[in-house]
């Protein structure tokens, strides 16, 4: 019998996991390894926008609710291991995260999917593994945005620092009719080129490629109104 028939056991959701302090404190202090050592914003916003993202993919490919559910929670807990070390952090990430949905009764069916979308979400070592890997994986590579940019002196700005303040505007725009998913960004070229955000996004781009394919879809990048096919 699945866990969940069970009337004792409601479904462990998104809200719940919010409102969990485990998860509040360990999110809050993987962005603060993350500021310690020069990267952009990981935290609540990041972890906020990408759940968002991964709903919007998620609902667009007609997942089941259930489904999209266990995938916010995924992605809303994607960067955790980043408390640790930022080497290794999906699969240390991926091991908190069975630890604090175990706690909460999530069953083994739900948190297998989650812990896989999590340990394979970083270009280098990952791959996209379901949709909901996939649809995790585009949203976390297409939030790139000014705000995320945590140091203070612009003069100190590495070239991360410079791409993200760059961008003014990212949208993720899913298209059923043309089985398409765009990644939308309007970027100031004073700040920074698009050859500078092709230089330390290539990689990730090439993985959304392959996440998009997962589901039956096309990825595309469009540059203040251009089409980088």
């Amino acid at each position: 019998m699945n866990l969940l028939e069970s009337a004792d056991i409601k479904p462990v959701t998104l809200k719940d996991v919010k409102a969990n302090p485990k998860v509040d404190e360990l999110i809050k202090g993987a962005n603060e390894v993350m500021k310690a050592i020069g990267f952009t914003e990981h935290g609540h916003r990041h972890a906020g926008i990408v759940s968002s993202i991964t709903r919007y993919i998620m609902e667009g490919v007609e997942m089941n609710q259930r489904q999209i559910e266990l995938g916010m929670i995924a992605a809303y807990m994607h960067d955790i291991g980043n408390v640790v070390n930022r080497i290794n952090h999906p699969m240390t990430g991926a091991g908190i995260t069975f630890t604090l949905l175990n706690e909460m009764g999530m069953p083994p069916e739900e948190l297998a999917p989650i812990l896989g979308a999590i340990g394979n979400h970083e270009e280098l070592k990952g791959t996209p593994v379901s949709v909901m890997s996939a649809a995790l994986i585009i949203a976390d590579k297409s939030d790139v945005h000014f705000s995320r940019v945590q140091n203070p002196i612009l003069e100190t700005y590495d070239i991360h620092d410079r791409v993200n303040y760059a961008v003014q505007r990212s949208r993720v725009e899913l298209d059923a009719a043309s089985k398409s998913v765009a990644l939308e960004l309007e970027i100031d070229t004073s700040v920074a080129s698009v050859m500078e955000y092709f230089e330390i996004f290539l990689s990730r781009m090439v993985m959304c490629r392959q996440a998009a394919k997962t589901f039956g879809y096309v990825f595309k990048l469009d540059v203040n109104g251009r089409n980088l096919d």
